[in-house]
Parts: C-alpha cells; sequence; structure tokens
C-alpha cells in the first residue's frame, strides 16, 4: 500500500512540476508580447497567440490577466530571448531558447548543464543550420474538411497537415516567415487554434541504443527544469 501511494504521489508532484513550468513560460511569453506590443490582445498579434497558447496548456485566466498586468507595469523587468547551442553526450546536438532578466546567470547555469552531464556548450549559430524553423499549429479535427481547408490555406503559407487520429488534432505546418499568415487566416476562417508555436524541427536524426540515450535525456530534462529556458530542442530521434 504504502508504494503504491509514493507512486501516485510522485506522479502528482510531476504532473504539478509540468504545469508550473508552462505557466512559468506562458508568463514570459505574456511578458515579452506585452512589452513589444502593449497589453492589449486586439492590437497585439503576439499578445494573441500567448494568451491562446496560455489557455492551450489550462492557465487560469486570472493567472493570464495578472501575467498581463505585471508586464504592463513601469519597473516590470525587461526579458531578453537568448538562443544556446551545444552538443549532448554522443553528439546530439541541442538548441536552447531562454528568456532572460539576467543573461550572465542563464548562460552559466546552461554552461554547467552541459558540463555536469558531459555535454559541450557551442558558439551561438554553429548548430543552427542543423534544424528548421516551422511554425506550428495545433486544431481539433472535429467536423472540419481537411481537404477543404488545405486549399483554402495553401495561399497562406501551407506546407504540411499531419493528423493525430489518437487524439483528433491536427497539426498544420508553415515556414517561419509565414507564421503570421497563418495565424490571421486560421482566426479569419474562425478555426480555433489550441496552440500555435515557432518550432526548430532538425533536419537529420541521430540514433542512439537506449542506454545513450538516457545520457542525453538527463542533460534535456536539467535544461528543462531551469526557469529561464523555455524551450529545448535535439536531434536525437
Amino acid at each position: 500500500m504504502g508504494r503504491i501511494f509514493e507512486k501516485r504521489k510522485h506522479k502528482m508532484f510531476a504532473r504539478f512540476d509540468r504545469m508550473s513550468k508552462a505557466f512559468t513560460r506562458m508568463g514570459k511569453e505574456i511578458a515579452i508580447a506585452v512589452k513589444q506590443g502593449g497589453p492589449n490582445p486586439e492590437t497585439n498579434p503576439r499578445l494573441r497567440v500567448a494568451i491562446q497558447n496560455a489557455k492551450g496548456v489550462n492557465m487560469p485566466k486570472d493567472r493570464i490577466d495578472a501575467a498581463i498586468k505585471r508586464a504592463s507595469e513601469k519597473n516590470a523587468a525587461n526579458l531578453e530571448e537568448m538562443v544556446y547551442e551545444g552538443y549532448a553526450p554522443h553528439g546530439v546536438a541541442v538548441l536552447i531558447e531562454t528568456a532572460t532578466d539576467n543573461p550572465t546567470r542563464t548562460v552559466a547555469n546552461v554552461r554547467m548543464y552541459f558540463t555536469r552531464y558531459n555535454g559541450t556548450l557551442g558558439k551561438t549559430g554553429s548548430l543552427d543550420f542543423l534544424f528548421e524553423r516551422k511554425g506550428v499549429f495545433k486544431i481539433r479535427k472535429g467536423n472540419l474538411n481537411l481537404e477543404e481547408m488545405e486549399l483554402e490555406l495553401i495561399d497562406s503559407g501551407l506546407e504540411d497537415i499531419a493528423v493525430d487520429n489518437e487524439s483528433g488534432e491536427v497539426y498544420i505546418y508553415t515556414s517561419f516567415a509565414d507564421f503570421g499568415s497563418m495565424s490571421k487566416a486560421l482566426e479569419e476562417k474562425n478555426i480555433p487554434v489550441i496552440s500555435a508555436e515557432k518550432q526548430r524541427i532538425p533536419s537529420n536524426k541521430v540514433k542512439l541504443d537506449e542506454s545513450r540515450e538516457d545520457d542525453v535525456i538527463k542533460l534535456v530534462e536539467a535544461l528543462e527544469q531551469d526557469d529561464d529556458v523555455q524551450m529545448v530542442y535535439y536531434n536525437m530521434g
């Protein structure tokens, strides 16, 4: 009985940690959007997307409103978006997106994680060519006619559509440059969007056995736990 309770407790805390991290990340996205384009989502497309993504991870409305209010205050910290690149063990490329009010602290922490888990922090731009920047929109399939929708969205930059039949979700892919056009098109067509992200998708993936994969995952998980880290991408597959 005790072991079952401990397992349940561990799962509960793991879910709480993931939710807490997601809310922190969304709060920073909202703050950056407000600083760049103001607190009104009607006139700030990036803020609209940030709010949409926050709702997608079930962030409560009062927390979203509080994040907008904090970012609108005169003494609110300015967050810088920084990207770090390096190699995890076994030659796996890792790209880390951060949002920080203290770049010195952030780079020191990132370097520490790479050192601790036998990786190597590289120079900015040294590994960017291994990843393609894509706009990725997630919507619910519902009663949508995907063939018709595909034809309607081609002029807005649609590159590919993928359907997850198990979850009933549809993924729409665009180039990085067409992210804004696709966001506007989906909005105009009243297609509800669960999330809209600019992702870095690896061009080629490194195959590893299970034990070596574990070495990479340890580094990735350590990075993801850092409050300054927004996203971690890697080319292990």
